[in-house]
């Protein structure tokens, strides 16, 4: 299958693609399919259905929402070339290779095809799900941090001691204290309370450092843009 040209609508900043990436270059201003990147790739989507239906693949970032928020839930013949997507990146650290593709069960599979060899001609590794709160690596680690983080908040050990028996027991590169601190406890509860609120599970209650964490990153940024 020939690659299929495709243009970027920016619709802001972009937490999968903060920085130049051949993804982006690569891109066509008159290319036939379209990918919606930024904070409103959904809203502006909406506001392009009719438009955006002849497309070959129409494909919207998204954060912890489903892809259902955007085209509905229902099969109503418009958005059967709609895929969403997320590159999956921890808080403020780098992001992956890793793409993960989210389908309805009404997406055509000439669409997620398309999509596919788009990313994956950039040099990023696909993997698909169905769409579901948090797609798959959100709602597979979210719940191992907040137990880390649990049971730092019980005393069980410090987290130097911790982090080093996960790295040392289980050959982990990073501990989950550790990598959480220096990517952002404050958008670790961001995720985990979004999917709190979704799935209403315990396991995604966010632990609560990273509530206080939050907290003081809010009340940081109040007192910057009070001065």
């Amino acid at each position: 299958m020939n690659q299929v040209a495709y243009r970027i609508i920016d619709t802001g900043s972009s937490f999968s693609f903060p920085d130049t990436h051949a993804f982006l270059q690569v891109a066509q201003a008159d290319g036939a399919s379209r990918v919606y990147l930024g904070a409103n790739a959904g809203l502006r989507y909406q506001r392009e259905q009719a438009d955006a239906q002849a497309a070959p693949f129409v494909a919207i970032e998204l954060d912890t929402e489903c892809l259902g928020v955007h085209t509905g839930e229902e099969d109503d013949g418009q958005a059967g070339n709609v895929v969403g997507f997320a590159r999956f990146r921890l808080g403020e650290g780098e992001p992956t290779p890793l793409v993960e593709l989210v389908r309805k069960p009404f997406t055509r599979p000439q669409t997620l095809q398309a999509a596919r060899q788009a990313f994956e001609a950039a040099g990023l590794v696909v993997a698909v799900c169905n769409d579901f709160p948090g797609r798959i690596l959100n709602r597979l680690v979210r719940p191992f941090y907040n137990a880390a983080l649990r049971r730092l908040d019980e005393g069980l050990a410090s987290a130097e001691d911790m982090d080093t028996t996960l790295r040392l027991g289980l050959g982990y590169p990073e501990g989950p204290i550790s990598l959480l601190r220096r990517t952002g406890l404050h958008h670790h509860y961001r995720v985990t309370q979004a999917l709190y609120q979704m799935l209403g599970q315990e396991a995604y209650a966010p632990a609560r450092q990273a509530r206080v964490a939050w907290l003081r990153q809010n009340a940081e940024t109040d007192d910057a843009r009070a001065q």
